[in-house]
């Protein structure tokens, strides 16, 4: 699925919720990201109950009134906390449990918060900004330092927003976590969290967002929505690729596992916690041996990736729109202490100790290419494994310093 992009799910692929509900598991989705069905995406496949709360990025707020003469933005309801969209998602979720939580059901939820625009309630926001005034920051995607009318200090008030809405998810976590547990199902329930991103708050030189747009011509970044805009170099460290994972299974005593996961481990282990044996072409491995023993050995490298696609593929993004990439995007590989942040370009390669050196912030790469070169195997075993075309295969199989 790394070389997909933003693309419908084939027709072929068989999702977990599809796995499940053939094994006689109830299954069910509340979400409010609007990609799982926008423009056909399929992505809710084998979901027999399936919520969605519209509202957040690239959906629809706005409600057409009779006749279309007019219309109100649904965002101007918001006047108390349970309105915005994580809640309401959340909500949709404990409203269903409360119908079925006597059934063998498969519950999934997926909130968009906290994606931005970071507008939780201000009092959220007031816990790590003292005197905030509402202002509701959008990141740049690139430097700060390019864009006009930015500084360091707009990049902190953001972050401040960007905790304050995770401190509301926080929440409604918690008020999901307490329904459960008054419904009696904490010792016959498995519960899994995790995220897909990090986020950049003025890191390595004062990178805002996620991938990093390119400068217009005369000053400032592209933004979503601009059809000529163009992705420039995109590294992907630390603060990106290393995410949350917490899995709770009754019976099971709490540890903490030092090894290395990928999110493609989370359908093996729901699959494993329910007793169903996981299709062959599945790539994750189950994380229930490594729960019960936190000395087991994990993954040997985890591979981080934009999805593959070479200078001059056209490539669709979130806003939907298809560009021809113009930079070889960066995939990072990391195998014990050593993270390779691997670019198809001659001398954009990066490589780093992150026992010695876990900001990364000192780029190794000239003195231990033996190194970088044996790291960056794993991903051609990685790309060779999960059948990626020799259209993408090719170019990366040779490694420039």
């Amino acid at each position: 699925m790394s070389f997909m992009g933003w693309e419908p799910l084939p027709e072929d692929e068989v999702t977990l919720a599809q796995i499940l509900a053939e094994n006689g598991y109830h299954t069910a989705a509340a979400i409010d990201t609007p990609f799982y069905i926008r423009g056909e995406m399929n992505y809710d496949r084998g979901y027999q109950t399936f919520f969605f709360h519209p509202g957040q990025e690239g959906s629809p707020t706005r409600v057409q009134q009779v006749g279309n003469h007019e219309s109100r933005d649904i965002r101007d309801r918001w006047r108390l906390e349970k309105d915005h969209n994580a809640p309401q998602t959340f909500a949709n979720a404990m409203n269903w449990l409360e119908t079925h939580y006597k059934e063998d059901f498969f519950l999934y939820i997926d909130t968009w918060d906290p994606h931005e625009p970071w507008e939780a309630p201000p009092y959220y926001s007031e816990l790590y900004w003292p005197g905030y005034d509402g202002e509701i920051i959008q990141p740049i995607y690139g430097h700060w330092q390019d864009e006009p009318g930015f500084s360091a200090e707009k990049v902190k008030k953001a972050n401040a927003t960007y905790c304050g809405e995770i401190t509301m998810v926080d929440t409604w976590i918690g008020y999901f976590l307490r329904r459960v547990e008054n419904m009696g199902l904490m010792d016959k329930t498995a519960i899994i969290f995790t995220s897909d991103h990090g986020f950049y708050f003025g890191e390595h030189g004062g990178k805002f967002g996620k991938m990093s747009f390119d400068k217009r011509e005369g000053g400032g970044l592209y933004r979503f929505g601009d059809s000529d805009a163009r992705w420039a170099h995109s590294p992907l460290y630390e603060e990106l690729v290393r995410i949350p994972l917490v899995v709770y299974v009754p019976g099971v005593e709490p540890s903490v596992y030092d090894g290395m996961t990928s999110v493609v481990d989370v359908m093996p282990t729901v699959l494993d916690i329910a007793g169903v044996s996981s299709p062959g072409n599945v790539h994750g491995a189950s994380l229930l041996p490594r729960m019960r023993d936190s000395s087991a050995a994990g993954r040997e490298f985890t591979v981080s990736t934009i999805p593959f696609a070479n200078p001059g593929d056209e490539v669709r993004s979130v806003d939907s729109i298809r560009r021809n990439l113009v930079n070889s995007q960066v995939t990072t590989i990391t195998a014990g202490d050593w993270s390779l942040l691997y670019s198809m370009d001659e001398g954009m390669s990066e490589l780093y100790n992150l026992a010695n050196d876990p900001a990364q912030e000192n780029n190794i790469i000239s003195g231990n290419l033996g190194v970088a070169k044996e790291v960056h195997r794993y991903l051609l075993k990685f790309m060779r494994e999960t059948g990626v075309s020799d259209h993408l295969l090719k170019p990366r199989q040779e490694f420039r310093l």
